[in-house]
């Protein structure tokens, strides 16, 4: 059995070990156990998992050894627990005897600080990455008055976070649905939390993040944006209201300065008509 780094794991080599029972990665299938219940075809699995995090500021590391037997685990060993533990009936008879054996258990921690303990240097071992945050209304039923808030939070490690929706600078408990936590591939997280609620004048909302990346928590506001056909119809009416306005002030500049020249007029045929 090697690890990812191809570097040899350590064989079991204990004599404790059963020779019909579950055998130890890098070993061979034994005889007697699995044929007895299957005889002709089966499928024998043995995962070694190496398990991260740092949500406390230190590395903790769990290291998980499974025995798997036809889609069953039967046997695992748990770092946590420093020991093997039977998940079926099949597996208490190897269990007690691995240990029981102190040449076993040692291998199985040997291989754990020789499997994951490299891992530890990855770059995502100890880093943490701030949450890209985006607030933005979904599409709903134009007949209803309520709205559809989503806050999405992406690119983030490690992967505990907290999302809270706020309203008018308070947390809102009612309309909330969260998500799931997906896994980008990458090491990164993502997770969208969703608010239904009916807006009124002046309300304002955001979206409240709170991750080991960050000093303070993160907090993006959302405001209601008027729509399209309601911002045209207010150009609409803008620009009526200011043509008729000029046309009003020339309307009137034209009648003033008529009623002015024939109130001149008058004046001097009056004074001509006197003269005479």
């Amino acid at each position: 059995m090697r690890g990812k780094s191809g570097e040899k794991l350590p064989l079991p080599t204990c004599p404790c070990s059963p020779s019909g029972g579950i055998f130890a990665p890098g070993s061979h299938p034994p005889r007697g156990l699995w044929q007895e219940f299957s005889p002709q075809r089966f499928l024998h699995q043995v995962k070694a998992e190496c398990h991260f995090s740092n949500a406390s500021g230190q590395v903790q590391l769990r290291y998980l050894e499974r025995f798997i037997y036809d889609r069953t685990e039967i046997v695992r060993f748990d770092s946590a627990r420093d020991r093997f533990e039977a998940l079926t009936p099949l597996g208490e008879p190897t269990v007690k005897r691995w240990n029981s054996c102190k040449e076993e258990l040692q291998r199985a921690r040997a291989t754990m600080d020789l499997f994951c303990w490299p891992g530890c240097s990855g770059p995502f071992a100890h880093g943490r990455l701030k949450p890209v945050v985006t607030v933005s209304p979904t599409k709903d039923d134009p007949l209803s008055p309520r709205t559809l808030l989503l806050c999405t939070a992406a690119s983030f490690y490690p992967r505990e976070i907290k999302i809270h929706w706020l309203k008018n600078g308070r947390r809102a408990t009612e309309g909330v649905l969260y998500g799931e936590e997906l896994h980008n591939g990458d090491w990164t997280y993502q997770i969208q939390v969703m608010l239904e609620d009916t807006p009124q004048r002046g309300d304002v909302y955001a979206c409240q993040v709170e991750h080991a990346s960050l000093k303070t928590p993160l907090i993006v506001r959302w405001e209601r944006r008027t729509s399209a056909s309601a911002r045209s119809k207010v150009w609409t009416g803008v620009t009526g209201a200011l043509l008729g306005m000029v046309y009003l002030a020339v309307g009137l500049s034209l009648y003033l300065r008529s009623k002015k020249g024939k109130g001149a007029l008058e004046g001097t045929l009056g004074g001509r008509y006197v003269w005479l």
